[in-house]
């Protein structure tokens, strides 16, 4: 895959929302501890930070804004330098390979407000006191009605991809990669397997 660079002798971008309903609905908040603790081992410090400086900016507004890419290159430590290979250049090439931001033209990025929860293979990659910890993290702050509406709306969603000829494989890998917990993703694929043969009722 090419590296990302910034076109030249841009020093604006337009920034805007990426809008997920699954991931808004089950991620957290770019300045929460969860993105701090977990996804700050893979993300790295200053993409982190930039992801952070821009959830400030988005308080100010609830749509796009323009962003100074030399103020906020000065302001997060990466200098002022903004050229294709420039930190500033990397660091917003590096949040675009993680999926939580993209460039949907050469003057405009999309940003997740709110970074879903690690999937299982990223948490693997997490060093092991991070990974027992987020297992942990994962027991104590996932509350029985976040719990009951995530199950409901997995379930929805296994059913509508049997549906349309994925298989149950498939529609619990998809389930983990729209980042549903591996536990939830598995149970609404069993569940949706055993109701695919059987009339559906109105309600779930």
């Amino acid at each position: 895959m090419r590296s990302f660079a910034l076109p030249p002798e841009c020093h604006h971008l337009v920034i805007r929302p990426w809008h997920d309903a699954v991931v808004d609905g089950v991620g957290y908040d770019l300045r929460s501890r969860y993105v701090e603790r977990f996804w700050l081992s893979l993300l790295g410090p200053t993409s982190t930070c930039f992801l952070r400086y821009l959830a400030d900016q988005f308080e100010t507004t609830t749509d796009e804004f323009e962003l100074d890419l030399i103020s906020c290159s000065a302001a997060i430590g990466l200098g002022r330098g903004v050229g294709r290979t420039s930190a500033m250049s990397k660091t917003i090439g590096r949040c675009c390979s993680f999926k939580v931001a993209r460039m949907v033209n050469r003057r405009t990025l999309e940003v997740r407000q709110r970074l879903a929860p690690l999937s299982t293979r990223q948490v693997k990659q997490l060093p092991d006191p991070l990974r027992d910890e987020h297992a942990r993290w994962l027991h104590d702050h996932t509350d029985p009605a976040t719990q009951a509406a995530l199950t409901v709306q997995a379930r929805r969603l296994a059913l509508s991809l049997l549906r349309w000829g994925v298989n149950v494989e498939g529609t619990e890998q998809q389930l983990q990669r729209w980042r549903f917990p591996s536990a939830i993703a598995q149970a609404a694929t069993t569940w949706a397997t055993e109701r695919w043969a059987k009339p559906v009722p109105a309600r779930l």
